[in-house]
């Protein structure tokens, strides 16, 4: 399906993050979204050539045999605020769950007390003690505490404890959290954020920045699709994002350290997926999703090869790999070890990162916004569609598109043919 291209450790060391730098001037940068999310801006990357459209129109530049996959992630409004009695405003960013699981469901699940590893917003000022504030749930008064435990390379532990058994921490979150907007959107959050940062089909609690291919997408879009391409099929599957999707690449990409993402595949989903390697278009909605989708394939050399823990997904593992196994042979045998262990679904956790040089095993359409430049999105982009992402971001700039997580969207096809070796 793709080209055989190799990218070893060593070679990655010609990759230098300042050629996958752009000038992205603020006026580019969505700092809302449209009022019809179908409305955006369509730039479609087929053959060399490229195609101005609107969203509402994706039907006429896909396969009729495709099989999409959306990751159904949730938002969670994951920023706290507290005021200390000398005034001074605090804020807290949850990013994952420390006590009493690190499993995110279960974390979410609990009553009266988690720890968890965040950020903290004017710190400086809270040098110990407890932050407290209360709120009123169903007409019953709740008391919400704070407890700093620990402090390491800029991330907190904090012990969360609240006095009423019948709320659950997502319920906690849920009452009193606000939507953790991107950094470069520089605005306060309004009512509409907790609506418009969030996919339609979003259901799984989770992540702190939204999967934005997916932002995209009204349930009549989906009815258009299959009205005009009754074959195409939609799986869904789970990937929760982290802020470390905003961490700028080190110079030195040898040296970056990828942040880490939970993922959970049905195993229906698998199944699925492993039937149209050979028969038609797999397109990843968003890099969450393709990033998730290259991840199983992983999953399956690992469970073949005996040579890793199956289901942690290192970095730079691809670029390690020497073994030639097909994306049929990895997905059949992750399939197998499923049916033998009896699990239903797959969850791992992947630190996968894509630059150029990486061999796409499972995905051969993108469809994805407009990125920072010098991010690993820029580099999982330039390792899709070769040196012309940089072709392709100059003319969305010449065309006014709108960039970043509000902005317009791409779709890419794999050629291997854009890819130099």
């Amino acid at each position: 399906m793709h080209a055989n291209i190799k990218l070893n450790l060593v070679g990655m060391e010609s990759i230098h993050i300042e050629n996958y730098r752009y000038n992205l001037p603020e006026k580019y940068i969505a700092q809302y979204p449209l009022p019809n999310r179908e409305n955006s801006k369509l730039l479609v990357l087929k053959n060399h050539s490229i195609v101005d459209d609107n969203f509402f129109n994706i039907h006429k530049y896909i396969p009729s045999n495709t099989l999409f996959f959306l990751n159904k992630t949730r938002v969670v409004k994951a920023r706290l605020f507290f005021y200390k009695e000398s005034g001074a405003l605090i804020e807290i960013f949850c990013l994952d769950p420390v006590f009493p699981s690190s499993e995110i469901n279960q974390a979410f699940s609990q009553t009266q007390r988690v720890i968890w590893k965040c950020l903290v917003g004017n710190a400086k000022k809270w040098k110990s003690g407890q932050l407290v504030k209360t709120f009123r749930s169903e007409q019953e008064e709740v008391k919400l505490t704070a407890l700093m435990t620990e402090k390491a390379e800029g991330v907190y532990l904090i012990e969360f404890s609240w006095d009423n058994p019948l709320l659950s921490f997502a319920d906690i979150l849920e009452l009193q959290g606000k939507t953790p907007l991107p950094p470069y959107i520089n605005r306060d959050v309004e009512t509409l954020d907790h609506i418009r940062y969030q996919t339609v089909y979003a259901t799984e609690n989770g992540s702190v920045a939204a999967p934005t291919a997916g932002l995209h997408f009204m349930p009549e879009t989906f009815e258009r699709i299959v009205k005009h391409h009754p074959e195409v099929r939609f799986e869904y599957l789970t990937l929760h994002v982290g802020a470390g999707t905003f961490k700028p690449v080190e110079s030195d990409i040898t040296k970056h350290v990828m942040h880490t993402e939970n993922i959970i595949v049905s195993v229906d989903a698998i199944r699925k997926l492993c039937k149209q390697i050979d028969v038609g278009t797999i397109l990843a909605v968003g890099t969450t999703s393709m990033r998730t989708l290259e991840s199983l394939y992983w999953i399956g050399v690992n469970i073949i090869t005996k040579k890793n823990t199956p289901f942690n997904i290192r970095q730079f593992q691809a670029y390690d790999e020497q073994d030639e196994i097909s994306a049929k042979a990895a997905l059949t045998a992750l399939l197998e070890y499923m049916h033998k262990k009896k699990m239903n679904s797959v969850s791992a956790i992947t630190s996968i990162m894509i630059m150029p040089g990486y061999r796409f095993r499972i995905v051969n359409q993108l469809l994805t916004n407009f990125h920072q430049p010098g991010s690993s999105l820029i580099l999982l982009v330039a390792a899709f569609i070769g040196d012309q992402w940089k072709d392709v971001y100059q003319h969305a700039k010449n065309l006014n598109y709108r960039f970043l997580s509000y902005g317009d969207v791409c779709l890419f096809s794999h050629e291997t043919d854009n890819i130099k070796t």
